[in-house]
C-alpha cells in the first residue's frame, strides 16, 4: 500500500509495550486549568535556588580547573550556523503564507521518488507529525477556512484538518491565561504518532522519537532565522486539551512540544 491508513500500525504493535510507554509519557504531562490554578505546584524551590540550578554548565571537577581553551578564530566563528535567541515577546504583525511554506521546506523529502526527508529518523519510521495552526485572522493568504494544517513531507502538501477549531480555542489550548509572550502568528505542534513509533524498536522507539522532534525544531529555527522570523519553544500546555483542539486522539498522538513563530516585538 502506498498510503497506509494510520490505524494499520495496530496490527504490528505489542499492547504491553504501548501501555507502558503511554503510562510513562503521561507522568510528564502538565494540567493547566482555571479550576485548579491555585492548588497545584511543580516544585517548592525558591527563586534563589532556581537561579543557582538553571542556566549553568555541568562540570565534573569544578575545583581542579582542568580545562582546554577553545581557540576558534573570528572568521571560523562567523562561518558557524547558529539559531537566534528565543523570542521574549511577539509582535501582532501577521505572516504571509509564502513564509510558512518556506519555513517547512527543509523538512520535506528532497525528491518525489525518495522517502527520505530533511531530518534523520531512526529506522526511517518518521513518527513525528507536524501540525500548523494559524493564531491570527490576518495571516495573509492562508489557504483555507480551517486554521489547522497537517504537513505531508513526502508528497509536499498540506492536509486540511477537518475540525472546526477557531483561533480562540487554539489559544486557550496552547497558552495559559498568565502568559506574557505577545501574539505569535503561527504555532507548530510536533506530535508523535505512537503506533508508528513503537512497532519496530519497541521501547527504544520513544527515545528515537524525541531525537527526531529535536532535529525538526532545530531545522525550523535555522530556517526561521534566514527568513527574519522569531521563534520560541513552548511546553506550557495540557496534552488532552491540545489534542482536542487538533481533532486527534490523545491516546495515540503525544504532543511533544509547541513551536511559536512570528515577528519579534521591536521593544524587546
Amino acid at each position: 500500500m502506498k498510503n497506509i491508513p494510520h490505524d494499520y500500525y495496530f496490527r504490528f504493535i505489542d499492547p504491553s509495550v504501548y501501555e507502558d510507554v503511554l503510562d510513562f509519557h503521561c507522568k510528564g504531562n502538565f494540567t493547566f486549568h482555571n479550576a485548579i490554578k491555585d492548588r497545584t505546584c511543580l516544585h517548592r524551590l525558591d527563586e534563589k535556588h532556581l537561579a543557582q540550578l538553571t542556566g549553568n554548565e555541568l562540570t565534573f571537577y569544578p575545583d581542579m580547573n582542568l580545562t582546554v581553551e577553545m581557540t576558534l578564530s573570528q572568521e571560523d566563528r562567523e562561518k558557524s550556523s547558529y539559531r537566534n535567541e528565543s523570542c521574549k515577546h511577539f509582535s501582532p504583525l501577521p505572516l504571509n503564507f509564502s513564509d510558512v511554506e518556506k519555513l517547512m521546506w527543509p523538512l520535506l523529502s528532497r525528491s518525489s521518488d525518495s522517502y527520505k526527508r530533511g531530518y534523520p529518523s531512526g529506522g526511517a519510521l518518521y513518527p513525528a507529525e507536524i501540525f500548523l495552526c494559524s493564531l491570527t485572522e490576518e495571516n495573509s493568504n492562508w489557504p483555507c477556512v480551517g486554521k489547522i494544517l497537517h504537513l505531508l513531507p513526502g508528497s509536499r502538501k498540506f492536509e486540511v484538518m477537518q475540525i472546526g477549531t477557531d483561533i480562540e480555542e487554539l489559544k486557550a489550548a496552547l497558552l495559559p491565561l498568565s502568559h506574557d509572550i505577545g501574539m505569535p502568528s503561527l504555532a507548530l505542534i510536533y506530535a508523535v504518532y505512537m503506533p508508528k513509533n513503537l512497532f519496530k524498536y519497541r521501547y527504544r522507539g520513544y527515545r528515537m522519537a524525541l531525537m527526531e522532534v529535536g532535529s525538526i525544531y532545530m531545522l525550523v529555527e535555522l530556517q526561521a532565522k534566514s527568513l527574519g522570523l522569531a521563534c520560541r519553544l513552548w511546553s506550557a500546555y495540557t496534552d488532552s486539551m491540545l489534542c482536542k483542539a487538533l481533532g486527534i486522539n490523545p491516546a495515540l498522538f503525544f504532543p511533544m512540544c509547541v513551536h511559536f513563530i512570528g515577528k519579534q516585538h521591536e521593544t524587546y
